[in-house]
C-alpha cells in the first residue's frame, strides 16, 4: 500500500490506509475529525458531507484511494465565528447535531455561489441533505440571515 497525501482543514496529512478505505472512516478514526458524522453509509443522507477540492461530496461514498492531493474541508475547518456558524446558533437550527456539518458544508458552497440566495435556491442547495429534528425552516432561516436576508423565511 502506499500512503495517501492530503490537504485536511489546511494541514498535510498523510495516511496509510487502504486505497479502498472510505473518506469518512479516514476522518472520523485517523485524523480524529469526528464533526463529519454518518448518518446512512448509502450516500443518501449528507451527513458525511465534506469538501473535496471544493465540491460538496458525501465522504461515505469516495474512497481514499481517488484522494491523493486532494484538498479537503471538514466542518472543522469552517469557521466558528463565521456569519453562518452565528445564524445556525441564533436561529436554533442545531437540535440533535447529526446533519448540522453537512448542511453547514452545504451552505457554505450555496453562499459561494449564491450571496443572497432565494428561499427556493436555499432549498435546493440544501437538497441533498436530510433533518429529521427542525423541519427545515430553522435551518433555512439560518442561511437566510447569514447571507444578510431575513431570518423568518
Amino acid at each position: 500500500m502506499m500512503p495517501t497525501t492530503m490537504h485536511i482543514n489546511g494541514k498535510i496529512f498523510q495516511s496509510g490506509s487502504a486505497p479502498n478505505a472510505r473518506l469518512l472512516d479516514v476522518l472520523r478514526n485517523e485524523c480524529d475529525l469526528k464533526g463529519t458524522k454518518e448518518g446512512c453509509g448509502e450516500g443518501e443522507c449528507g451527513a458525511c458531507a465534506v469538501l473535496v477540492n471544493g465540491r460538496l461530496v458525501n465522504s461515505c461514498l469516495v474512497p481514499l484511494g481517488q484522494l491523493a492531493q486532494a484538498v479537503i474541508t471538514t466542518v472543522e475547518g469552517l469557521p466558528a465565528d463565521s456569519a453562518l456558524a452565528r445564524a445556525f446558533v441564533q436561529c436554533g437550527a442545531t437540535q440533535c447535531g447529526i446533519c448540522t456539518p453537512g448542511m453547514m458544508l452545504a451552505a457554505t458552497v450555496l453562499l459561494a455561489e449564491h450571496a443572497s440566495p432565494t428561499l427556493e435556491e436555499i432549498r435546493w442547495g440544501l437538497s441533498g441533505n436530510l433533518c429529521r429534528c427542525t423541519g427545515y425552516g430553522r435551518i433555512y432561516a439560518a442561511v437566510a440571515q447569514a447571507a444578510g436576508g431575513a431570518a423568518d423565511v
